[in-house]
Formats: C-alpha cells, sequence, structure tokens
C-alpha cells in the first residue's frame, strides 16, 4: 500500500486553518506520507487555475519535497438536475476531462470521482443511466490522457457496495475502478470486512477518516421527555478513536487482494479544532495506527 495525504484536509473547508498546496506539499512529507492526494478545486488545483506556471511549480515542490501525486480528486454529480437548457453533464465531463489532461503532468494516473445525488426532480432509473453514461464518457476520455477513474462510494447513486459492483460492470471500462471506503458502509450498516473483501479486487483507492456516532434527542415539554431522532451525529475523531472497524476493514480489502493507495483525509469538523497543530497530528496519527497494525 501506498499511503497519501488528502490535500482537502489542508483546506480550511470545515473550519481548519487553510495551508496553500506547495506548502501542504511540504508539510505532507514532513509528516511522513509517501504521497499526495490533491483536491482538484480551489483553493487547491482547480484546472482553471492549472498554466503551465503552476503546473511546474507544483511538480517542483512534489519534488524537493521526495512525495509523489498518484491521485487527483474531482467533485462531480451526474445527475444532470436543474435547469434543462444548461448542459450540467457537458460541464462535468469537461471537469474531469480537464484533470486527466492536467494527472499526467504532475504523475498522476487516477481520478477519484462521484456518481450522483439522487433527485426529486428525476427518476431514479434516470439517474442511474445518467451516471453510467456519463462515466463511461469519462473514462474514454481519460483513456486518451493514460488515466483511469476510481469510483468513491460517496453518493447516493451505487452507494450500497452490491450497486457500486453493479454501477461499475455497467460502465464496464477497462480503467474504471473503485474507490472504495470504509466511513460509508460502516454507517449505513454494512459488514465491513466482507464488503471490502468483495470490493478489493476492483479498488485502486481506498480514502480513511474516522468518526464517532452521537445519538440525538428533541425534548417534548407536554410528555417530559426526550424523543430519539434518526439519524445519528457524526464527527470527526482521530484514527482509532471512532467506532469504525478499520482493522475487519483493510484486513478484507488485504484477502481480496488490493495493494492500491490509501489516503488520509479530515473532511468535516474534527475533534480538538482545526488548529495546524490538531490537523498534523491527526494525519500522524493515521500514519502510526497503519505502522503498528502492519497495513
Amino acid at each position: 500500500m501506498k499511503h497519501c495525504l488528502f490535500s482537502i484536509s489542508y483546506a480550511g473547508l470545515w473550519g481548519q486553518e487553510r495551508v496553500a498546496l506547495e506548502a501542504f506539499i511540504g508539510r505532507a512529507a514532513r509528516l511522513g506520507y509517501q504521497g499526495v492526494m490533491i483536491a482538484g478545486k480551489r483553493p487547491h488545483l482547480a484546472p482553471l487555475d492549472a498554466t503551465t506556471e503552476v503546473l511546474l511549480g507544483i511538480k517542483g515542490h512534489l519534488k524537493r519535497a521526495g512525495v509523489e501525486c498518484p491521485v487527483l480528486a474531482a467533485y462531480t454529480d451526474f445527475s444532470g438536475a436543474g435547469a434543462a437548457e444548461v448542459p450540467f453533464l457537458e460541464i462535468q465531463i469537461g471537469y474531469v476531462e480537464s484533470l486527466a489532461r492536467i494527472a499526467p503532468e504532475l504523475g498522476a494516473r487516477l481520478i477519484r470521482v462521484f456518481t450522483a445525488y439522487e433527485s426529486e426532480e428525476i427518476g431514479m432509473g434516470s439517474v442511474w443511466n445518467r451516471v453510467v453514461e456519463s462515466l463511461r464518457e469519462c473514462c474514454d476520455r481519460a483513456a486518451f490522457h493514460g488515466v483511469a477513474l476510481a469510483v468513491q462510494n460517496h453518493h447516493d447513486v451505487g452507494v450500497h457496495t452490491d450497486a457500486l459492483l453493479e454501477l461499475l460492470k455497467e460502465i464496464d471500462r477497462p480503467n474504471c475502478k473503485l474507490a472504495f471506503d470504509a466511513w460509508s458502509p460502516a454507517l449505513r450498516g454494512e459488514d465491513l470486512h466482507q464488503s471490502a473483501r468483495k470490493a478489493a479486487p476492483y479498488t485502486a483507492l481506498t480514502t480513511s477518516a474516522d468518526y464517532v456516532r452521537l445519538p440525538r434527542f428533541r425534548y417534548e415539554p407536554q410528555l417530559v421527555n426526550y424523543r430519539s431522532q434518526e439519524p445519528d451525529l457524526v464527527r470527526a475523531v482521530p484514527f482509532g478513536e471512532g467506532f469504525i472497524d478499520y482493522k475487519g476493514f483493510f484486513r478484507g480489502l488485504l484477502e481480496g487482494g488490493f495493494n492500491g493507495i490509501t489516503s488520509y483525509e479530515i473532511c468535516s469538523p474534527l475533534r480538538g479544532g482545526g488548529s495546524l497543530e490538531n490537523l498534523d497530528l491527526c494525519a500522524r496519527r493515521y500514519l502510526d495506527w497503519m505502522q503498528q497494525h502492519g497495513f
């Protein structure tokens, strides 16, 4: 496994301090990471900003830090929901293609993508078909640049492991892989070991973060009691302090033949706050945990 730190952790989007991409690369190296996973949007690497000079600068920082960049992360929603006259799907496909064009310049051969959120405006069957057709085209365009896609089990379409594997089969492109994460099936009650083992042969990337579940209740004064609320509140915690069975998850991946990229991310409010000291502590904790458990 190759361990990467995801730049989104230092993007300042969930209350944490923001670190520029160049400084983040050096920081990841000092924390002990072999590589970085770069977010393909501002404030880090939006295709709109990726001039030749910018890419040369990033390549220089990677070389000086001695780390690789095997993955760029796209932020997509292929539902196409919205005004019919706006070419949402073409915009999304063009965005992924622009990242595929950039990726080899940085040594990356993989782009993480999402599927789609369900839409009240569009039936599930139509959304599913749009995801399949859009990802097929994205794969074909990425292949021209020698790049593969990794579909993350994040958005609504294909979020269950069985549905995700069905989606992958229907996309039917050799350069379409999985970015299979533990937190989603853990929150939804799947058996992590079995799901990981099932997904492992198709998985090129897994991104990890740990969480606690905090039950919610609403006070009902007329009953002098509390009513249970669903779902639970979820908050990020240092790796190994949450409820997710990562030992079972990684064991399942390895048993299924996984030998890809593992990435650590902080993409929600974090126990201990968003100071650089706490972000670094959590990033280092992940590597320590992985080493301690032989992953």
